[in-house]
């Protein structure tokens, strides 16, 4: 059984709407022609997130997000993606958008990144800001 799974670490914090964003998520990795295995979203603190980001990838930055890949099979879909709750809200108040909204596209962005999308390069943080607009717009919550 497929499973989308919702953890916090070094802060308090509950997503809304779980079922619906699971079904969200579900629907967006089978649209990009995906199989979901398993996918975990560790909601943390900044300093949770810059130690992962020091410890795993070598950068000393503060970041939103982390992704990691733990697929096998081509095709198939496990990871974990951690998410600072501080740095979305604080991006939120700086882009004048819902928390909520801001929150949704980070997690869809670490989605799209499992589903092969880099945004490293201008062209290709073009293209990952068009997948995440047009799979907001796929919300019904």
């Amino acid at each position: 059984m497929p499973a989308i799974n919702f953890f916090e670490e070094d802060i308090k914090f509950k997503l809304k709407q779980k079922t619906q964003v699971r079904q969200w998520i579900k629907e967006t990795i089978e649209a990009e022609g995906y199989k979901l295995k398993e996918l975990n979203y560790i909601f943390c603190s900044d300093a949770y997130l810059i130690e992962i980001n020091r410890q795993y990838l070598n950068h000393d930055t503060y970041t939103d997000i982390v992704t990691f890949d733990n697929s096998e099979i081509e095709g198939d879909i496990v990871g974990d993606i951690f998410i600072s709750v501080e740095r979305t809200r604080e991006n939120a108040a700086k882009f004048n958008v819902a928390d909520a909204d801001e929150l949704h596209r980070v997690i869809i962005h670490g989605t799209l990144h499992l589903l092969g999308y880099p945004d490293k390069k201008p062209a290709d943080k073009k293209i990952m800001t068009q997948k995440e607009d047009f799979y907001l717009g796929k919300r019904s919550f």
